[in-house]
């Protein structure tokens, strides 16, 4: 038994790799009059991309984050988590501007949404001016 063991775990090494390798990233600050939107931004293609994103506002401070995919013109898809107010689980998938993707601040005013089927930006609801950042890792 013991030689089975020892047998099947050996495969199992044999057949294993791991590549580790430094991850990229990319920050994007924002102040965001009413209305206003950010710059588009371009996540990487073809791989899973942690977008996190938060109001650094007084009194609105939160944060809202999302596991991305983008198929070059094709789609974005995600699934994440939004800001509390009260937090919910976020997911979807979109190929045309202006559908929301996550809230960053206390009161659901900031959001994160898709700017075309291959970019994403944060779009200002709120009726006074919000400040915040976006983190991308990928």
């Amino acid at each position: 038994m013991a030689t089975v063991v020892v047998i099947i775990t050996s495969m199992v090494v044999a057949n294993a790799t791991q590549t580790i390798t430094t991850p990229n990233a990319m920050y994007v600050t924002f102040s965001l009059a009413t209305g206003g939107t950010s710059a588009a931004i371009t996540p990487a293609n073809n791989k899973s991309v942690l977008v996190m994103g938060c109001c650094t506002t007084a009194g609105r401070q939160s944060v809202g984050q999302v596991s991305l995919l983008r198929v070059p013109s094709i789609v974005l898809q995600w699934t994440g988590l939004e800001s509390n107010g009260p937090a919910a689980i976020t997911s979807g998938a979109s190929n045309t501007a202006g559908n929301h993707i996550v809230f960053i601040d206390s009161l659901h005013h900031v959001q994160i949404e898709s700017a075309s089927v291959d970019t994403i930006r944060v779009h200002n609801l709120d009726t006074v001016t919000r400040d915040g950042n976006v983190t991308l890792v990928w």
